[in-house]
């Protein structure tokens, strides 16, 4: 079905806890616009989100590299030692006859995750550059689907949960990709709770704006 007037869209918003909805209006540098009902935040305006965003993008993918090249774990258990690092995860499964959730995990905890640090790289290069303005509508649609797909911080917590059952039976020792794994998640998770999709299409407008004025 399409809708008569579609860009008549962009400028509505719902609440993402009582799904009030607002029309979208003009805010300040610096200050947030909050539901008429619950009073949740809506949405917020930062100028300087594309310097931030690229910054932590740029710092994600090279916690996200090292924590790919690097073992996560060192289990020795009667003599025997053992590293066990991502990808190694899901290549195992592969070995085992366990092609679907191999390929699920790989995709989860691995493409997933580093194809939205680039994209989040790409994207606020483009902004802060002003340049391609449908190339990042584009990323922001793609990404918008994606987001939701990564789960390298369940990955995490399944690790720790792993380490703990093992830790009465074999000597474990956590290894500098273990720690760049719980920087990495800690800066999506940052990312995901602290820039939303919305305030970066809000940034968009305004600078694309601005540069064909």
């Amino acid at each position: 079905m399409k809708l008569e007037n579609e860009e008549a869209l962009d400028h509505l918003i719902i609440c993402h806890k009582c799904h009030t909805l607002h029309e979208e209006v003009e805010i300040e540098d610096g200050t947030k616009a909050l539901c008429s009902k619950c009073g949740s935040v809506l949405y917020r305006f930062d100028s300087k989100l594309a310097d931030y965003g690229l910054a932590l993008s740029a710092t994600g993918l090279i916690f996200f590299v090292l924590a790919n090249l690097f073992p996560l774990v060192k289990i020795e258990l009667l003599g025997h030692e053992q590293f066990i690092t991502i990808p190694k995860t899901f290549v195992a499964l592969f070995d085992n006859g366990f092609y679907f959730v191999g390929l699920m995990c790989a995709f989860l905890i691995f493409i997933f995750p580093l194809l939205i640090f680039v994209i989040n790289f790409m994207l606020f290069l483009l902004l802060k550059l002003r340049k391609s303005p449908d190339f990042t509508k584009s990323l922001l649609i793609l990404l918008s689907h994606i987001k939701p797909w990564s789960m390298s911080d369940i990955f995490l917590i399944s690790i720790l949960v792993a380490l703990v059952k093992l830790i009465g039976y074999a000597q474990i020792d956590m290894g500098v990709a273990f720690w760049t794994l719980v920087i990495f998640v800690g800066i999506d998770l940052y990312m995901s709770k602290q820039i939303h999709v919305s305030e970066i299409w809000m940034l968009r407008r305004r600078l694309y704006a601005q540069e064909r004025a």
